[in-house]
């Protein structure tokens, strides 16, 4: 019987108008399904208009400028929902979900249902059933002396995955699927025996772990940044903040 990291697996990707989960937009998002290592892909895309001006230090990371989002986006109503409802059937269909930085991108999801549909992923997604594996922080706790950055483009260099066209939502979901299949392989004897389900609590304490030891570092080089230890989706803020 193959291991859970060459089987079912889906991935999710987005691009924003910037890095503030709490005030930036989607614009656009990707959905990559693949039943088994190696299979063909099945790809759902977004392109979306944010209906907010795109900065242009956001259109030089993905290339997606004002104009193009406003003759060919959609509004991001009825995409919010498409994207929920394909998470939805993916987690009922007990598919693990790849996201590269969980908290950003299932956040500013989160955000945007809530902003747009007047509702929020946990009403889409069982946050009991949801099963997302974050290669981020499974890289930084299986191999935590490593030195050097782990970007997704870090992360594919040193696993050996292609990445043709990074920050492409769905390039970007299909490489981040890819190092999961790789991390999964390279750390087998220690991944082989535990469910998705069981990396997915584990994960939530190895990244509370990490934003714990971001925050230290932070603190020691005088930086005033804080660090959300909530994994793979961060709290509402109160309605005052």
């Amino acid at each position: 019987m193959s291991c859970w990291y060459e089987g079912p697996l889906a991935a999710f990707d987005t691009e924003t108008t910037g890095v503030d989960v709490e005030s930036d937009r989607i614009v656009s998002a990707a959905l990559v399904v693949q039943d088994t290592a190696g299979a063909r892909p099945r790809v759902s895309r977004w392109l979306v208009n944010p209906g907010v001006p795109v900065p242009e230090a956001a259109t030089a990371v993905h290339g997606l400028t004002d104009d193009h989002l406003q003759r060919t986006g959609r509004w991001p109503a009825p995409v919010m929902y498409e994207i929920a409802e394909l998470l939805a059937e993916q987690t009922a269909a007990g598919r693990p979900l790849v996201v590269m930085n969980a908290p950003f991108d299932l956040t500013l999801l989160d955000r945007e249902l809530r902003r747009h549909r007047a509702s929020s992923l946990a009403r889409w997604v069982d946050p009991g059933a949801l099963v997302v594996l974050d290669p981020r922080v499974l890289d930084k706790h299986l191999d935590r002396y490593r030195k050097g950055r782990r970007t997704l483009t870090d992360l594919c260099a040193h696993y050996d995955v292609s990445l043709a066209e990074a920050h492409d939502a769905a390039a970007d979901a299909l490489a981040a699927l890819e190092v999961v299949r790789a991390l999964g392989r390279r750390f087998a004897a220690r991944l082989e025996r535990l469910s998705p389900g069981e990396l997915h609590t584990l994960q939530t304490g190895w990244h509370a772990a990490q934003a714990r030891g971001l925050q230290a570092w932070f603190a020691r080089s005088g930086q005033e940044e804080t660090v959300d230890p909530a994994w793979p989706l961060r709290p509402e803020l109160p309605a005052a903040a």
